[in-house]
């Protein structure tokens, strides 16, 4: 698979680089962002730590905004952006307009209605194609990690949850927890999966934690001051579940943060030293 480096950027001793390639899984060019470390410039292999962005973001927002990489640089972890959905000319959008669904809004499963599952593959794209070529161009071990923010953090959840042994560690800022049970949840599952509430279940981490084949501990921050908490986050549903079969869960409860970059750049080094300390890097873990 050929990839075009589109820009590159000196960052923190490291290189932030955007390449785009012609995504077979999604059926379109997509776009994606990589941060390589220092550690990368001796060509041992380092671990990966994969971030799914939410609703309306591409790949340039966790990259531009989360503060990242700093720690990244001393940790020696690459992470890798995709962007939240297939795009460019053929790809379906939302036929309302609305910015919840469609262009944008992928929500990381496998659509199987027409006319979104000629395109609206993202689960396979971030499982099993994009670390593949990951793997093929970058110095990347095979330890992996996986995060997200929102709409990411479900997707990052229900894609740990779903492959035993193919993550080192888990975690997620402000997950849809529960999108069974949410408007953002419902309005995409019944497009992109059809009216049969029961095929939701496979793409609900909450649902999912009962059966889940390994107990891969999950770390998970969340803002009280969050406007979409009550309506459309539900932690405490997927809090409940855990608990039910002891699925290892922390959640930390935030009071005054909300739903923002902000949020997500004052704790994004605690999460990158959990996914660090799961993959064994080898650095004091504060």
């Amino acid at each position: 698979m050929s990839l075009e480096c589109l820009s590159s950027q000196r960052s923190f001793g490291g290189w932030h680089k955007r390449y785009r390639h012609r995504a077979a899984s999604l059926g379109c060019d997509m776009v994606f962002a990589v941060y390589l470390p220092p550690q990368a410039e001796s060509g041992q292999r380092l671990p990966v730590v994969y971030w799914l962005s939410g609703l309306t973001c591409t790949d340039e927002n966790f990259m531009q905004k989360a503060g990242a990489h700093r720690v990244a640089a001393e940790l020696g972890l690459i992470i890798v952006a995709p962007d939240t959905s297939p795009r460019g000319e053929g790809v379906p959008d939302d036929p309302d307009g609305g910015w919840d669904f469609g262009l944008g809004a992928g929500f990381y499963v496998n659509a199987t209605e027409a006319p979104w599952a000629q395109h609206y593959r993202m689960y396979d794209y971030v499982v099993d194609e994009l670390p593949a070529l990951v793997g093929a161009n970058f110095p990347a071990s095979e330890q992996r990690g996986i995060s997200g923010h929102s709409m990411g953090g479900h997707g990052a959840l229900i894609c740990a949850l779903k492959n035993p042994g193919r993550y080192r560690s888990v975690s997620a800022f402000s997950p849809i927890c529960h999108p069974m049970d949410c408007p953002w949840g419902e309005k995409a599952l019944s497009r992109y999966l059809g009216a049969d509430r029961a095929t939701w279940r496979a793409w609900d981490a909450t649902e999912l934690i009962a059966d889940a084949p390994e107990r891969l501990p999950i770390l998970i921050d969340q803002g009280e001051a969050d406007g979409f908490l009550a309506e459309q986050l539900k932690p405490e549903a997927l809090q409940a579940a855990a608990e039910a079969v002891g699925h290892p869960l922390t959640l930390r409860m935030q009071p005054g943060y909300d739903h923002s970059y902000y949020f997500i750049a004052s704790f994004i080094e605690s999460h990158l030293r959990h996914h660090a300390q799961a993959m064994a890097v080898s650095v004091a873990i504060r």
